[in-house]
């Protein structure tokens, strides 16, 4: 897969949850592998930003798999860890808001509110369940990946209407998106 099978807003499926995943098979693993390939190719397409993260759900797949990244500050490492039928079991920590980005939703940034630690629950590849504790911006990265499982996209946390949305500019730093300009009766970002 490329960047070109990542799909965005308004396709409806971005707003569908995805299914748990019965029994991890060679279709599964392959799947894993594909996700990776797309996320990859996408990052090498995007010279400011890195590929954190991606849901089965944005290669068009509704399947219960994300994968994340094993190091965020090193584009140079591509190597991914994949959580299938991941659950958030417990919620810690506070709110804290900070940015965040899609690769399926096309040029648009926000501020988004999210626990600062979470317990995870899911099956690794090997179909072993794993429990780990994340926080900070792994704890975010989860969140979000989880969110798109159950049909839900970051700007869907966005209640603030004023300063609230942002793009990059060529030099690669967020800049404020007017929202009744960009973002209010956009069809591409609340169609359904």
């Amino acid at each position: 897969m490329t960047k070109d099978d990542i799909i965005t807003l308004p396709n409806p499926h971005l707003r569908t949850k995805s299914d748990k995943i019965q029994s991890i098979d060679d279709a599964t693993l392959a799947l894993i592998k594909d996700m990776t390939a797309a996320a990859i190719d996408w990052e090498a397409s995007r010279p400011h930003e890195i590929s954190a993260a991606l849901a089965a759900v944005q290669v068009d797949r509704l399947s219960r798999v994300v994968i994340v990244r094993s190091d965020f500050d090193d584009k140079a490492n591509n190597d991914f860890t994949a959580l299938i039928n991941p659950e958030i079991v417990k919620y810690e920590g506070e709110l804290v808001e900070d940015y965040e980005g899609c690769l399926s939703v096309k040029d648009i940034y926000g501020k988004v509110p999210r626990y600062s630690k979470i317990r995870v629950r899911a099956l690794n590849i090997d179909g072993q369940e794993v429990r780990f504790k994340a926080d900070g911006f792994l704890a975010r990265v989860i969140q979000h990946e989880i969110d798109h499982t159950n049909g839900i996209v970051f700007i869907d946390h966005i209640k603030d209407s004023t300063g609230a949305f942002y793009t990059l500019n060529e030099k690669g730093e967020l800049v404020p998106l007017n929202y009744d300009e960009h973002i209010k009766d956009s069809p591409v970002l609340w169609s359904e």
